[in-house]
């Protein structure tokens, strides 16, 4: 009876701070619209909306009892563009690992959001790339999207699974990424995500505390790249080297 009463404490404590997080996010998210919005709109300047969306994600997860330890950020130039390619396990994989890329980051964005008409404007001008899973060529369309986004100085940050997994092993890649990295031959960073799984796994609503770790690897220089093929082996291989060992595909 105790455990039973200590595991509905715990969740209950989960759930309170999960909504905790949810209300900071509905608060500031207007505030920030408030202001943003409209600048953004006037200069077709997105940086000021991008970096109060960027403090209001991170400060949200860390209200959640998130702690988040980085690893190998050193090994990123911030006067480089890069493309990050990420695993992904859980819904707060973007707002713990995007506020931590040097510089404004584009990512790629269900399209339906982008019918909103003033959001889909802010959007387009922060060079977010729709983008349709189902439909392969809306996948085309959105790696093309991706290299203008790229050409104009901005990382992509991709989850190059396209779907998050449910035990924290690595999914099949998708092949866009890779087309995109031999197209605009900038350095690709993979990155491993290792603890969301237990902070908040796929399907469950309350947050744990914990501590998640977020590890940049060494840029994978566009000389290095070899064909698509090699270079998907290569970011497979260092993202699932950085996983927890339980977690590892076997080699």
């Amino acid at each position: 009876m105790a455990s039973e009463g200590t595991y509905a404490k715990g969740r209950g404590a989960s759930a309170f701070r999960t909504v905790l997080m949810l209300v900071f996010w509905a608060v500031a998210l207007p505030i920030a619209a408030l202001l943003g919005f409209p600048w953004t709109y006037l200069t077709k300047n997105v940086s000021f909306l991008y970096r109060t969306c960027m403090l209001g994600a991170w400060t949200g997860v860390r209200i959640a009892g998130v702690r988040v330890q980085t690893l190998g950020l050193d090994k990123i130039d911030p006067a480089r563009t890069y493309i990050f390619m990420s695993n992904h396990i859980s819904n707060l994989d973007p707002p713990i690992t995007l506020p931590l890329i040097p510089r404004r980051t584009s990512v790629m964005v269900r399209k339906e959001l982008f019918s909103y008409p003033i959001l889909g404007k802010v959007m387009r001008i922060g060079s977010l790339v729709p983008v349709d899973r189902g439909n392969r060529d809306a996948g085309i369309a959105a790696v093309r999207e991706s290299v203008k986004a790229i050409q104009q100085g901005l990382n992509m940050t991709i989850y190059i699974e396209g779907k998050r997994s449910f035990d924290g092993r690595l999914l099949p890649f998708k092949k866009g990424p890779f087309y995109l990295a031999e197209e605009c031959k900038v350095p690709v960073v993979p990155i491993t995500i290792s603890g969301t799984q237990e902070v908040m796994p796929k399907a469950r609503f309350g947050i744990q505390p914990g501590t998640v770790t977020v590890q940049f690897h060494d840029p994978i220089e566009p000389a290095d790249f070899g064909d698509r093929d090699s270079l998907m082996a290569k970011v497979r291989g260092v993202i699932n080297g950085g996983l927890p060992e339980e977690l590892r595909d076997s080699q």
